[in-house]
C-alpha cells in the first residue's frame, strides 16, 4: 500500500459526527446490546476505544483492548490488518461483545471474532458506531449505515509543530468531496487552560 491514506473516493457526502452524536450512538448500542448481557467487551483500536469504553460504562462490562492495524505511524501501510494487541485467554466460557468504530470490509471484525472463537468465547457479537454498505453484513449491531465520509470528534484535529490543524488525511478526503476542510467543520469545543503545567 506504501504510505497511501485510504481510497475516499467511494465515499458520498460527509456525515461530521458531534460528540453528542457520539453519545447518543453509544446509549442506542448499550440499548441494544443489553439483551445478549455481554461479559466481556474486546474493544477494537484505536477508534473502537471510544465506543468501546463508553459502553463498558454504560453496561457495566469488563473491557479489554485488542489492535489490529494497518498502520504504522498513522500511515496506512499494510493492505491487511495486523495484530498489535490479541485478546485475553480469558474469554474462554464468556459472552464476547467485539466493539469497533466503524465495519467497511468486515475483515477486522471477522479477525476479532476468529480469535475470540479460537480462545473458547462462549457466544460473540459484535457492535459497530458506523458501518458502509459493503460491511453491513459483519456486524450485528450497527448505529449508522451511511457511505459518507465520517469526520469523527477525536481525530479531525491533531497537534503539529505546536499548533492545532485539520488532520491531513481528512484534508485530502474532504477535498476529494469537492469541500474545504474550513473552521466550521472543527469541533467548536470551548478553549481551556491547565490549572498546573
Amino acid at each position: 500500500m506504501s504510505n497511501n491514506p485510504y481510497d475516499y473516493s467511494t465515499r458520498r457526502g460527509i456525515h461530521p459526527i458531534s460528540w453528542e452524536d457520539f453519545h447518543g450512538i453509544c446509549k442506542a448500542l448499550a440499548q441494544a446490546v443489553s439483551s445478549f448481557q455481554p461479559e466481556i467487551i474486546l474493544a477494537v483500536g484505536r477508534a473502537g476505544y471510544y465506543p468501546g469504553t463508553l459502553l463498558a460504562h454504560l453496561l457495566q462490562v469488563e473491557i479489554y483492548p485488542v489492535r489490529l492495524s494497518r498502520r504504522v505511524k498513522d500511515i496506512v501501510t499494510y493492505n491487511t490488518p495486523r495484530w498489535l494487541v490479541e485478546p485475553p485467554p480469558l474469554l474462554q466460557g464468556r459472552r464476547v461483545l467485539i466493539v469497533d468504530e466503524i465495519c467497511d470490509s468486515g475483515e477486522t471484525i471477522t479477525m476479532v471474532k476468529d480469535k475470540a472463537a479460537a480462545l473458547g468465547a462462549k457466544e460473540i457479537k459484535s457492535a459497530v458506531m458506523y458501518a458502509h454498505t459493503g460491511g453491513v453484513s459483519a456486524a450485528d449491531f450497527i448505529g449508522l449505515i451511511t457511505d459518507a465520509l465520517l469526520l469523527n470528534p477525536w481525530d479531525r484535529e491533531i497537534l503539529r509543530d505546536g499548533s492545532f490543524q485539520f488532520h491531513p488525511e481528512y484534508v485530502g478526503a474532504l477535498a476529494q468531496q469537492g469541500v474545504e476542510a474550513g473552521s466550521s467543520l472543527l469541533i467548536q469545543a470551548t478553549p481551556m487552560e491547565l490549572a498546573k503545567g
